[in-house]
């Protein structure tokens, strides 16, 4: 059976991109805005390239739900060295959703490892990765900041509130990545115009059996208030003060 790493990406804006709330409230504009990767998805899949490199899997598989668009950022993960892409097309899936999509993958390409970002830049939700895991009935690593292979076992580093853990688990299974994991390498143009020829397959959920079910709706869209201007002090004492007077200790 070939090595295979799964590696999901997702379609965000990019992260140098000040996001704008529309006049009305109803949504985040997105026209006209440069959409990139999501930067722990880049790093995920930066990972799964430098597996391969070290012997570890043999063919690498990106895929991305959401609209045709995606194609662009698949064509990217394909210059940076991924083998082939899957677009499952729909506007868009919540993340039980998208993990039973990567399950009927999974379940259809049989990695040996899924590779996620922990969370996703747009909606912070950090729960696909999980989910996953939990359809698939194998064991999981979130928040990776090190992943090593040795025979069927992963060992990796956690980054935990506490500082740092290492487990290990039986593969096949599915990891997280954390920011420090690596720095994903730069696309150079020979490898783009590459990607073009390179297999990009495009699904409908409906032929995975897949049908998706949106069970959140959002209400209301505000841009963050505007911070206060801080409050120089002299020494520990003032700072008690003020704090105290603002009922914060």
């Amino acid at each position: 059976m070939m090595k295979r790493i799964l590696v999901g990406i997702k379609r965000v804006v990019d992260y140098n991109i000040r996001i704008r709330v529309r006049p009305d409230n109803t949504g985040v504009i997105t026209e006209g805005v440069k959409q990139s990767i999501n930067p722990f998805d880049e790093i995920a899949l930066e990972e799964a390239l430098r597996l391969r490199e070290k012997g570890h899997a043999e063919e690498i598989i990106v895929v991305s739900i959401g609209p045709a668009e995606v194609q662009n950022q698949l064509r990217t993960a394909l210059a940076m060295g991924a083998d082939r892409a899957v677009l499952v097309e729909c506007p868009g899936a919540e993340p039980l959703d998208a993990a039973k999509i990567f399950l009927k993958l999974v379940e259809r390409e049989q990695p040996r490892m899924v590779l996620l970002g922990k969370q996703a830049i747009d909606d912070d939700n950090n729960q696909t990765g999980q989910m996953l895991a939990g359809l698939w009935n194998r064991p999981q690593a979130t928040f990776a900041s090190r992943v090593e292979i040795s025979g069927d076992t992963a060992r990796v580093t956690r980054e935990v509130d506490a500082g740092l853990e290492t487990i290990e688990v039986d593969l096949p299974a599915v990891i997280t990545a954390d920011l420090r994991l690596n720095e994903p390498r730069f696309v150079k143009l020979p490898e783009i115009i590459k990607a073009k020829k390179k297999p990009l397959e495009m699904l409908a959920p409906s032929a995975l059996g897949v049908t998706l079910r949106p069970r959140l709706r959002a209400l209301h869209y505000a841009t963050p208030a505007v911070r206060q201007k801080g409050v120089m002090v002299k020494d520990v004492n003032e700072l008690l003060a003020v704090l105290t007077a603002k009922g914060l200790v």
